[in-house]
């Protein structure tokens, strides 16, 4: 295995761990040990991912013009600091505070990562790559819970401990990000433009798959874990269920090969099932229900992301990617900011279960959308799809 691909993936191995660790606890941390309200959750959510509706931008072009491995190397520095500060919060405006910065910083990991994976990568190989890349984040997204179970539970550790835990972890993915700096040169001379913003505009279906995914999925980071906190199920019940999760993700990984040769079809599938886990958390209230919709959910909220990086990255020349890379992540961020706003302010006015409903109605709704152009978007992506 070339090395430079090591390394990213011992970096999204430690980042995931660090997310696995604290992230399931932070709606709840906010919630019972920082008194926010479901609207504020919103909010805080909102904030998180902000930064990424704009900065994944601005990084695009960074791409083409700067070492890969130093922006990465930034991004994990911001997202230490933001999660110790996190630790020693004290306010709602604090949590929001700290939480975009880590939105800040997250725009400084993916998109490096996969700048570097798909210039070292041929095009054959881009989607296994990025999957494997994928599958150590989700990797240490799931043993990251586990971790975080034990320290709860058998050392008494408070959520302001176990960030600090998670601090401790994120920060030695430093090391392998410098080590990538060997392989992180550029030679582009891209300069800001709205190009890339023009070319992401060609993917109107996509744009569309990704909003729908990204705003449940900023919904289900956000705000979910404390609806599954008002429903009885314990702060070690989360994580272990975010472990599940986990497994779900990784086993979807296995078969992103077959997906692949029919993205139409998958992406349909993606959408459904999403959908469908949206509803099975709506109905639940046992730690079994959730489990199901765990599974469900994580089968959906892994393919869709390295079978839309395919199809669009089908469309640009490999040594211009970094501006549309960038352009790409920010239509994650807009879904990612709008979908916990969504989610909290229609959890303060029809109930915390309210948002989980409208999230399958809507997935249900576009898949019709996308089955009604299935010709044309078979013709347009590939006609073997």
């Amino acid at each position: 295995m070339k090395r430079p691909l090591v390394l990213v993936y011992a970096t999204a191995l430690l980042v995931g761990l660090s997310y696995g660790m604290h992230n399931p606890i932070v709606p709840v941390f906010a919630k019972e040990a920082i008194g926010a309200s479901y609207f504020e959750l919103g909010i805080i959510g909102l904030m998180n991912f902000l930064p990424y509706m704009f900065i994944p931008l601005v990084v695009g072009i960074l791409l083409d013009r700067f070492n890969n491995g130093l922006l990465l190397s930034a991004g994990i520095a911001i997202n230490t600091a933001s999660i110790y500060l996190l630790s020693i919060s004290q306010s709602v405006p604090e949590v929001a505070a700290f939480r975009a910065m880590t939105g800040l910083a997250h725009a400084f990991f993916w998109p490096p990562c996969e700048r570097i994976i798909a210039h070292v990568e041929t095009p054959e190989r881009r989607v296994k790559s990025i999957a494997r890349f994928m599958g150590f984040f989700v990797g240490g997204l799931m043993i990251g819970p586990l971790i975080g179970t034990f320290l709860l539970e058998n050392l008494d550790v408070t959520y302001r401990i176990l960030f600090q835990y998670a601090t401790y972890t994120i920060a030695i993915a430093i090391i392998a990000s410098l080590l990538l700096t060997k392989y992180g040169k550029t030679t582009q001379n891209a300069t800001l433009s709205i190009g890339s913003v023009k070319q992401m505009a060609q993917f109107p279906l996509i744009i569309m798959i990704l909003i729908f995914c990204s705003a449940s999925f900023g919904t289900f980071l956000t705000i979910y874990p404390a609806f599954m906190n008002d429903r009885s199920i314990s702060e070690s019940g989360i994580e272990l269920l975010f472990f599940i999760f986990g497994i779900s993700r990784l086993v979807t990984l296995v078969f992103i090969g077959p997906l692949e040769k029919r993205i139409f079809y998958s992406l349909v599938a993606t959408i459904l099932s999403i959908a469908f886990g949206m509803l099975v958390a709506f109905y639940s209230f046992t730690f079994e229900g959730f489990t199901i919709a765990m599974l469900i959910l994580g089968f959906g909220y892994t393919i869709y992301f390295p079978l839309t990086f395919e199809l669009i990255m089908r469309k640009v020349q490999k040594k211009f990617s970094g501006g549309l890379i960038g352009a790409y992540e920010a239509t994650f961020g807009i879904g990612w900011a709008v979908g916990p706003l969504f989610a909290g302010i229609v959890s303060h006015f029809l109930g915390t279960d309210a948002p989980y409903f409208a999230f399958f109605v809507i997935g249900i709704a576009i898949t019709g959308i996308i089955l009604a152009n299935k010709r044309k978007l078979k013709v347009q992506w590939n006609p073997n799809l």
